[in-house]
């Protein structure tokens, strides 16, 4: 990561804090919703349409900047292209790309054989005989 992404991403992060408390302090518009069923003291519903304070004009400011940080970090990601090394690639990246590439686990049992072929028409299939279970093994009880 080069100076500049990092002081891009550090300013993207310090803007969305920023958005975040800028949000929380604003006094939302339907605090004066009661105000407009009985005491007369909103012209409207929602408060005064137009009026913008220090908060909402530094908020959308933020906004804006939130907005261009989000643009430039994407302009480097994707100019950067396929030159990150592979512990910075993401997980589809690092995904074998056929299932007989995958390395079996220690100690898992060997795949299971291919399904019989299906019985001609007009005949019942017939089931497949059950495998041995392991010794000791309680999963052929069956609770009565």
């Amino acid at each position: 990561m080069n100076l500049w992404e990092s002081l891009l991403l550090a300013a993207h992060v310090l803007v969305a804090i920023g958005i975040c408390g800028f949000v929380l302090l604003q006094h939302g518009k339907g605090a004066d919703m009661g105000a407009a069923f009985g005491s007369g003291a909103s012209g409207s519903l929602f408060g005064a349409a137009g009026s913008a304070n220090f908060l909402s004009r530094t908020t959308a400011i933020l906004v804006a900047l939130f907005f261009l940080t989000s643009l430039g970090l994407t302009w480097y990601a994707s100019t950067r292209g396929g030159t990150q090394p592979a512990a910075e690639q993401g997980v589809m990246e690092r995904l074998p790309s056929k299932a007989s590439d995958i390395p079996a686990a220690p100690g898992a049992a060997p795949a299971a054989p291919a399904a019989p072929a299906p019985a001609p028409a007009g005949e019942a299939a017939k089931p497949a005989p059950a495998a041995p279970l392991p010794e000791g093994s309680k999963a052929g009880e069956v609770p009565k």
